[in-house]
């Protein structure tokens, strides 16, 4: 590791970050990522290996960045449309 870089332990696993990584952004991810961990070990009784538990947490996070790309894209033709029906009434 370079001389420099910020270690957070995520999970267990120590994660080294390059220097002038927004560490604010990076442990808000990091409590969220913990908090959806201990959800689906709850949710499992136990009784899901940590990598099961992690494909879950990656599938659920994927979906909502999905779900939330799918809401932008969205919004952006509203907007266009909006746009266009402005630009034609004037």
């Amino acid at each position: 590791m370079s001389q420099g870089n910020i270690n957070l332990t995520v999970l267990g696993l120590e994660i080294a970050f390059r220097p002038g990584a927004d560490m604010e952004r990076v442990k808000r991810a990091v409590r969220l990522v913990e908090e959806r961990f201990a959800d689906q070990k709850l949710r499992s009784h136990g009784g899901q290996s940590k990598d099961i538990l992690l494909t879950f947490l990656a599938l659920g996070l994927a979906d909502e960045l999905l779900q939330s790309q799918k809401k932008s894209a969205d919004v952006q033709n509203r907007i266009s449309s909006l746009l266009s029906q402005i630009e034609e009434s004037v």
